[in-house]
């Protein structure tokens, strides 16, 4: 009896080890729910509002700006070399170290607009977005939001263009106008993406009535975001355009925003001129040049850099456009 005792004290002290060796285990591994992000997986700020859980800041050594060139007629420039291009950083000259004419695959979000003033043009602005998802790079993946009240996420990231088109066949035009909002979801879904290389097109007649998030809110957003902004802005010609100060507002919106990163504004009073031009941003997406130089300032201060790009114009060129985001917030480590 006395042995028998002894080996039950045994086994009972070598299972009670066991079981504490389990329960560190399974705590140290365990994720932790000690933070709370909305249901999409953001973090939320005091007035409810979901964002991006960290802002987009430049954190290596080696800063890349993609660059379009065009004509006196808006023509794209294609086959110039590191030599023709200029950068500079608050002003001082840098040296262009990596230089790419390459296409490369991107993540695009297509960001469509529902709202009401748009019932007589979506049919169009759909037909837009299809044809500049069949004109981008094969590799390219996509998704779709739309936004009339409020923006809302129709589509996840896909390659498969049938399944997009099938998403936009499902979709009326209606409500007011978050535009705003709409870009601020655009930007967050990019968190999502695969592609280094990151753009927005936006299809809208422009203006804002219903976003809960500011102009100023947005052009703090975009600046933080390495992700170019199109538009296209279907407007009606000015003497016919509803006298409303969104209406009225919507193409410097548009153009304000873009221009922040190194994307366009396009126009068109006419809908039936949206494939060509939606065909005519998939086609600069893949015509740009990337310009990569190391920046000789070094601090990591979180500051606002702004970025100049300059031609030197090849002889027997014209004048030369050149179009690149505006700046970037240095690193803050």
């Amino acid at each position: 009896m006395k042995h028998n005792s002894h080996t039950s004290c045994r086994l009972l002290a070598q299972f009670l080890i066991l079981t504490l060796v389990c329960i560190i285990f399974f705590q140290s591994s365990s994720p932790s729910f000690a933070q709370s992000p909305g249901a999409d997986g953001a973090n939320r700020d005091s007035a409810g509002r979901s964002g991006p859980s960290q802002p987009i800041h430049m954190t290596v050594d080696l800063a890349l700006v993609n660059v379009t060139v065009t004509d006196p007629y808006n023509r794209l420039v294609t086959g110039l070399e590191p030599d023709n291009f200029r950068v500079f950083e608050d002003n001082v000259e840098q040296e262009v170290v990596n230089f790419s004419s390459e296409d490369v695959p991107a993540s695009v979000g297509v960001i469509l607009d529902l709202s009401g003033s748009m019932a007589n043009k979506v049919g169009r602005a759909k037909e837009a977005a299809l044809q500049f998802f069949k004109t981008a790079n094969p590799q390219d993946e996509f998704f779709l939001i739309g936004f009339n009240d409020r923006a809302g996420l129709l589509s996840p990231f896909t390659d498969n263009v049938e399944e997009l088109q099938t998403r936009m066949l499902t979709v009326s035009a209606k409500g007011a106008t978050a535009l705003l909002d709409a870009i601020y979801l655009g930007l967050t879904q990019m968190r999502n993406a695969r592609r280094s290389k990151r753009a927005l097109l936006i299809i809208s007649d422009g203006g804002d009535n219903h976003s809960r998030y500011s102009e100023r809110d947005i052009k703090r957003l975009v600046r933080e975001a390495d992700t170019q902004l199109y538009s296209i802005g279907i407007f009606d010609p000015i003497e016919y355009r509803a006298r409303t100060p969104e209406e009225l507002n919507g193409p410097s919106l548009l153009s304000e925003i873009t221009e922040l990163t190194g994307g366009r504004a396009f126009t068109a009073e006419n809908p039936n001129d949206l494939p060509d031009i939606a065909t005519k941003i998939g086609t600069e997406l893949r015509n740009q040049y990337v310009l990569g130089y190391r920046p000789t300032n070094k601090a990591h201060n979180a500051r606002w850099r702004k970025i100049k790009v300059k031609m030197r114009v090849p002889k027997g060129l014209p004048p030369l456009s050149v179009y690149a985001k505006t700046g970037y917030y240095a690193p803050n480590l």
